[in-house]
């Protein structure tokens, strides 16, 4: 299965408020009408802090995150390019969001993801990673694999997934490359609170997690974000 996400921001006369209103309450139910929809989540961005890691954050400025699941991305692209609904879409995007983008993933559970009942009282983290220059994209996904079992042995560590980047829309509906949107993977991480999380990334394994993040990693850029299940 391929995850879909969007990468947005709010239009500059829009409130944060208006925002997530308007996304959750009307376009959401709009884009939970597209075929051959599995689940749609959307995370409103709440705070912009690296929290935890001592690295160097990317120039990304978003107001939410988009996450719809498709068996393919050959059935993605259709449901977002195809009739009625998919102008209706565009139309309604652009009446709210400023800029957009779209990647799309492979999720690879590394710490079993909690179940959607149980995420609500959790902190999550979403994380834009871009790989150090010299780092090939071979390379990035190998030493990615290898991060996750650094992560595994992180305490308080409640759900880790990684997204890794296979396809890229600088513009929606128009595949760009890398050079583009230099985005080569997402991370999704969640914890019971802030604290733990602090306690995470602060203890002895923490660090040599992070110590190993920067042997491949130029850019780490979190977030932390509410959850809100649409479909």
């Amino acid at each position: 299965m391929n995850v879909r996400m969007g990468l947005m921001r709010r239009k500059s006369d829009w409130s944060q408020e208006e925002f997530r209103k308007y996304w959750l309450e009307h376009h959401g139910r709009l884009a939970a009408r597209a075929p051959g929809l599995r689940s749609y989540w959307q995370y409103h961005v709440t705070e912009r802090m690296q929290r935890g890691i001592d690295f160097s954050r990317g120039p990304w400025d978003f107001d939410g995150f988009s996450q719809l699941w498709f068996d393919s991305t050959t059935q993605a692209n259709k449901a977002f390019s195809d009739g009625a609904l998919a102008a209706e879409l565009i139309a309604d995007e652009n009446h709210f969001i400023g800029t957009l983008h779209i990647v799309t993933a492979e999720p690879h559970v590394v710490i079993e993801v909690p179940e959607a009942s149980a995420r609500a009282p959790l902190l999550k983290r979403i994380s834009i990673l871009k790989r150090r220059p010299e780092t090939s994209e071979e390379d990035f996904r190998r030493e990615w694999r290898i991060h996750g079992d650094y992560v595994r042995k992180m305490p308080g560590v409640s759900g880790y997934r990684q997204n890794v980047v296979v396809g890229r829309e600088l513009r929606k509906g128009v595949p760009c490359g890398y050079d583009d949107l230099p985005i080569d993977g997402i991370v999704e991480l969640w914890f019971k609170d802030a604290e733990t999380l602090q306690q995470a990334f602060g203890s002895s394994q923490g660090v040599t997690t992070m110590a190993h993040a920067k042997s491949f990693l130029q850019e780490i850029t979190a977030f932390v974000v509410d959850e809100h299940q649409v479909v």
